[in-house]
Parts: structure tokens; sequence; C-alpha cells
């Protein structure tokens, strides 16, 4: 009995450590610094993300940050692809965390899994502006981006999560 609770007690300390931490804010706007951050689409052009969101502005998007790596990220994959059958108005964006320098990686994992969707690189570590101020902490991770290039929805883990499909619908207008 007493193995099984230190055992227990083991597993909760490690899993707290280690495991994905809800952010302690639900931010609703992007900064400035955030909105700057350099991405690469797939031709290898840089922009940055607010000229992303600004060339979406008057559309729903739903974010995926993801990485070819993530077995969350791929397991999530056919749960995001019935959302886009069941919302085909949303912009579908997939914002990669692929390692630098696994760019091929990266392009590869899209034709793989025929990720439907806009996609864009990081090419840089996982820390950078936009990650620092969305708490990143976990991947996949989800968020919806309204008409207006603000956060309706902050986080979430699953694509098919209840809460943020209720978001969307709300913000679509059904």
């Amino acid at each position: 009995m007493k193995n099984i609770l230190i055992s227990i007690l083991v597993v909760f300390i490690f899993s707290n450590l280690w495991g994905q931490k809800l952010p302690e804010a639900d931010k609703k706007e992007f900064t400035r610094e955030a909105l700057n951050q350099k991405i690469q689409d797939r031709d290898g052009h840089i922009t940055t993300i607010g000229e992303i969101f600004d060339e979406y502005r008057g559309k729903v998007i739903l974010l995926d940050i993801w990485a070819s790596w993530c077995s969350d990220c791929i397991t999530g994959f056919p749960n995001l692809k019935k959302i886009q059958k069941k919302y085909p108005d949303v912009v579908y964006l997939f914002f990669s965390l692929d390692r630098v320098g696994k760019e091929e990686v990266w392009k590869n994992a899209i034709d793989k899994y025929e990720l439907e969707g806009v996609h864009y690189w990081f090419n840089s570590d996982w820390k950078n502006d936009f990650n620092n101020y969305i708490d990143l902490n976990w991947i996949p991770r989800y968020m919806l981006i309204d008409q207006t290039s603000k956060i309706a929805y902050y986080y979430s883990i699953h694509a098919d999560d209840p809460r943020m499909i209720q978001v969307l619908e709300k913000t679509l207008g059904n």
C-alpha cells in the first residue's frame, strides 16, 4: 500500500512539472511585438503575423500551432479535418514549430498529413515574441481569431474543444 501511494505521488509531481499549464490570462488582443513576429511561408517569403491577420481581416481564423514531431498534433488532425468540413468558411492557419533547418520536414509533413489551409513556419526557436505573448507551453495549440483580428478564443489543445466550437459558431453568427 505504501509503495502504491509513493508511486501515485511521484506521478503527480512529475506530471505537474512537465505537463501543460493553462495560461493565467485570457488575452483578447495581440501586442505590437507579437504581431511583428516574423514568419515564413511555404515559398520562403518572410512576413509578419500582423500582415497575415490583416490579409484575412473580415474572416474568422482558426489557428493551429503544431510541429511534425508532435504526436499530439498528429493524432489531432482527424478532428481538425472534421471541423474544416463542418465550417468551410473559416480560414485555417497553421504555424509550425518545426526546428530550425527542418524546412523540408515541415513541408513534407503538410503533404503527408494532407493539411488543408494556409501554412507558415517560424524558422526560429520555440521562444519568440508571438509564442511568448500567447503563453505557448504545449502543442497543438488552437486559437480563434475574429473578423477584427482580435482573439475570440485564447486556449485550446483540442481542435474539437466544445467551448471553442461554441465560440466559433457564435463568432460566425450561427
